[in-house]
């Protein structure tokens, strides 16, 4: 069995020899123009170019959750496409969502700005009841989050394209029920897959139908964002602020009004990075089961995008 190994903008060594060390009988190899057919590819933002070469592939697997720069590509017909399931990015988000939500709702952005001022301040205590928080995109990632802010008791909101039904959440789903998804909310939490029918699904007729004082975290994709619209909103009233993660252009250029504004928290796209040990063990465990016939779990349906 080969396999080889194609991640942009990641250290090849230590993936390879945990994958060698994983499936010792493989022989797992970095790919590069010319290389010898493998059966299996883990990859991340490969070029066409892998992909045209490598015509005897019978799996690719991404590591990471969102697939989305793999689904841009001409993609090999009858090969899976696996992502991973979590690998311990669902805790990861949970923690950088909370964070965010918690930020915002207890205004300790506020209160980092009087204490730099040199100002002893009190705010008066807000109610979660007035404080729902939708979720948008409801899988492994989703459901975690989801579960996590209804432990510190938010009311909860989680919107899918397919009905879901997750303990402690109001659910909605399809776009029948996206409206009354987002007149109920008023942090927004994006964890959506990008995909053509998700691109820019916070622009201004959406991110408007929230409840006043609204509040934005994106952890997904930045293409789900249109920029202006947002800052536009924020100047208006409509929205409080925004904490993001994701951004169309990434690294975040110099310059960008994101950077300097007072009601947007900026992070290095880092809300659940990918942990080289787990998603070595959970692909090593796939390649065995795709070898045995066994059916494996993440498999991406080309026509959802996810």
């Amino acid at each position: 069995m080969n396999i080889t190994f194609c991640c942009t903008g990641t250290k090849a060594g230590p993936w390879i020899d945990g994958l060698r060390a994983a499936l010792p009988d493989a022989t797992v190899t970095e790919w590069a123009p010319g290389a010898p057919a493998a059966d299996y590819a883990v990859v991340w933002a490969p070029p066409q170019a892998f992909l045209d070469e490598q015509t005897a592939l019978r799996g690719i697997f991404n590591i990471g959750a969102g697939v989305d720069a793999l689904m841009a590509l001409r993609l090999p017909a009858g090969v899976p496409v696996v992502r991973l399931d979590d690998s311990g990015m669902a805790v990861q988000m949970a923690e950088f969502v909370t964070h965010a939500v918690v930020r915002h709702f207890r205004e300790f952005d506020g209160y980092e700005a009087d204490t730099a001022a040199g100002r002893w301040s009190y705010r008066k205590p807000r109610s979660r009841a007035e404080h729902p928080v939708g979720v948008m995109g409801l899988g492994v990632l989703g459901q975690r989050v989801a579960k996590a802010l209804s432990g510190f008791e938010f009311p909860v909101r989680g919107w899918s394209r397919s009905p879901k039904t997750v303990e402690g959440v109001e659910c909605f789903a399809g776009e029948g029920q996206f409206d009354d998804f987002l007149a109920g909310t008023r942090i927004l939490v994006c964890l959506l897959p990008l995909t053509p029918d998700t691109q820019d699904v916070m622009r201004r007729e959406t991110l408007s139908k929230l409840l006043p004082g609204g509040y934005v975290v994106n952890v997904a994709r930045g293409g789900h964002l249109v920029e202006e619209d947002l800052l536009a909103l924020i100047e208006e009233g409509h929205l409080a602020g925004a904490a993001l993660d994701v951004f169309r252009t990434e690294p975040l250029p110099a310059g960008h009004p994101f950077w300097t504004h007072p009601k947007v928290m900026v992070t290095p796209h880092t809300s659940a990075r990918t942990l080289r040990d787990e998603s070595i063990a959970q692909i090593a465990g796939k390649i065995l089961a795709l070898q045995a016939g066994r059916p494996i779990a993440g498999v991406v349906e080309p026509g959802r995008g996810y």
